[in-house]
This record gives structure tokens, sequence and C-alpha cells, in this order.
């Protein structure tokens, strides 16, 4: 459990670093900062998507950016959310009232993010099931005493059910690719507008400073995993565009935010209602990503992905590939929560 007491020196510290004005005009300017690397980061994959579209390549060029942003996902609810949400949910000021003092609720939120992406998951692939043909994927088979020789396939229709349910199948995958990046986006949003509120209520421009360049380099990665996803699903360019920029614009949104409740409540980042709704969301972000990164990407790609799972010497190099990748994506998140 957190201790509330504070040494005189660090008091004297806190006090030197809580400059109001000064914290504002930092503020200010992480918004654009902040703001243009999200845009950097999420628009990468999608740019290289559309213009690689086609070309040799591609699609295990599409297949390794995903694995980089599976881990980059993964690392981001383990290593930066969750470990924050229970830091919140600790804190003296919180962990020292009921119900907070009687129960991990850092640890139930998360389980019940977990649960309610499976839900998602679950009512969404029953309706793609119901949606993608009926039994037998179409194939016509005729009786044995109307076939000449036992069985007959009937050669034309045959050749254009097999076509029908090819073509079912990849609408099917299609549909289960904007899922995730659906999903995963609302996870994303989640943590990026707690990141941005608690940036925004904060006074000390110490913290926010270093701050600025750690979350800049936050959402690059971020961005390149959700673009890595968003370029996959093959959306619209319409909802691309709105995909990109809801991205873009809910961590500055956030910060906004943030300065406005401090200036209608002033309450800062360390007041416990703040505190407990930090913690909360936290909590909640981090099971949907968690879920989504194991399940929906890392599973999937590995054990279900055709290019991944074909014998042979081409298919090991490129499992091997991707899974350089995914550690890649992890360890560089990873690193970044030495300073955010």
């Amino acid at each position: 459990m957190a201790s509330c007491a504070t040494g005189t020196e660090a008091a004297i510290r806190a006090a030197a670093c809580r400059d109001g004005e000064a914290a504002a005009h930092l503020k200010l300017v992480s918004i654009f900062v902040i703001f243009l690397t999200s845009v950097f980061g999420i628009s990468g994959p999608v740019l290289l998507a559309r213009y690689f579209q086609g070309k040799p390549l591609y699609d295990k060029a599409v297949l390794v950016i995903k694995c980089f942003a599976a881990g980059v996902i993964l690392s981001t609810s383990l290593v930066h959310v969750l470990p924050e949400a229970f830091e919140s949910l600790a804190d003296c000021q919180v962990s020292s009232r009921h119900p907070w003092k009687d129960f991990p609720f850092a640890g139930l939120v998360t389980l019940i993010g977990v649960i309610t992406a499976l839900l998602v998951d679950l009512t969404a692939s029953e309706h793609m099931g119901h949606g993608g043909g009926g039994s037998g994927g179409g194939m016509e088979y005729v009786p044995v005493g109307e076939a000449v020789g036992g069985l007959e396939m009937k050669e034309g229709k045959f050749g254009a059910d097999l076509e029908t349910q090819e073509s079912s199948e990849e609408e099917i995958v299609k549909m289960k690719q904007r899922l995730v990046s659906q999903v995963l986006e609302i996870g994303i949003i989640f943590h990026s507008v707690i990141i941005g509120v608690t940036m925004g209520m904060s006074q000390n421009q110490c913290t926010i400073r270093p701050l600025i360049a750690a979350l800049s380099f936050h959402q690059i990665f971020e961005g390149l995993g959700l673009g890595g996803c968003i370029a996959q699903a093959g959306f619209k360019a319409g909802t691309v565009v709105y995909m990109c920029l809801m991205f873009a614009v809910t961590t500055p949104l956030g910060i906004v935010l943030g300065m406005m409740i401090f200036a209608a409540t002033g309450y800062d980042d360390q007041n416990p209602n703040a505190l407990i709704m930090e913690g909360l969301l936290g909590s909640l972000s981090s099971g949907i990503l968690i879920y989504m990164a194991l399940v929906d990407l890392i599973a999937l790609d590995f054990f279900h992905n055709k290019m991944l799972t074909t014998a042979g010497e081409s298919g090991s190099k490129l499992k091997k590939l991707c899974f350089v990748a995914l550690v890649l994506g992890s360890a560089s998140m990873s690193l970044l929560a030495l300073w955010a």
C-alpha cells in the first residue's frame, strides 16, 4: 500500500514543480505534438498498404506489421495500462477507504474487460456464421441411385459453388478483421482518454515535460499497431479516415477535457475520485486489449493464418520473422515504460 507521508525535501521539490501557468503552456504544446505523432503513427501502415496493395510480398509485409502491432498492443496492456490501474487504486487516498481496501477491483474490472471482449467476439462470430451461407459450403451432391457410376458431382455447379464458398470465406475473414480493428480501437481510445485527462489535470510541470516526449513515441507505436490492423481489414476510404482521425484526436481531446475538469472543479490528477476513475477505466481498457492481442491477433495469425501454417521452408521463415516482429513490438513498447 502506498504511503501518504512525504519527506520535507520531496514536498519542497513537488511545490517547486507545481506551476499552473507553465503547466498550461506545456499542455498546449503537447496537444499539437501528440496529435501530429498520432497521425504519423496510424497513417504509416495505412498509406503503405494502399501503395503496395497487389504487389509481390504485400500480404507477407502486412502480416509482419500486424505481428509487430500485436506485440505493441500486448505490451501496452500489460506493461503500461494495467500497472497504472493497480497503482491508481492502491494509492493511500483510495486504498484507505471502503470498499477499495476490501477487494482487488483492478483485477476484477480487467477480468470484466476480457469477458466483455469475448462476448462481443462470440456474438459477432455467431452473426457472421449465420450470414455466411448454409451447411456444406454450397456443394451439391446427387444421390447414388440417380448418378451414373454411383456418385455424380455436377461439374459446372461444383466449380461455381466452390468459387462462391471461397468468396464467402474471404468475406467472413474480412468481417472478422474489421471487428477486431473496431474493438481494438475502442480499447485504445479508453486508454488514450485516460492518458489525456490525467495529463490535462496535472499541474506538475516536472512530470508533464518528459511525458510529452514519451507519449509522442507511445502514440507512434500504438498508431502503428492499430494502423496495421486497419490496413488489413479492408475498410472503405471514409471509414479508414474516420478511424485514423478518432485515434489521432482522442489523447489531445483528453488533455483539453482534463484542463476543463481542473478549471471547473479544482481536482488535479492526485484527487481520490480522479484516481478511482482512472483505475477503473484503465483496468477495463487493459482487459479488452489483453484479449484482443492474445486471441484475435497473436493466436489467430500464428495458428490459423494460411501463410504461417503452410508446411515448408517459406512458411517456417515467415513464422520466425513474425515472431521476431512480435518480440520487437513488445520490447519497444515495454522500453517506453521507463519514461511513460
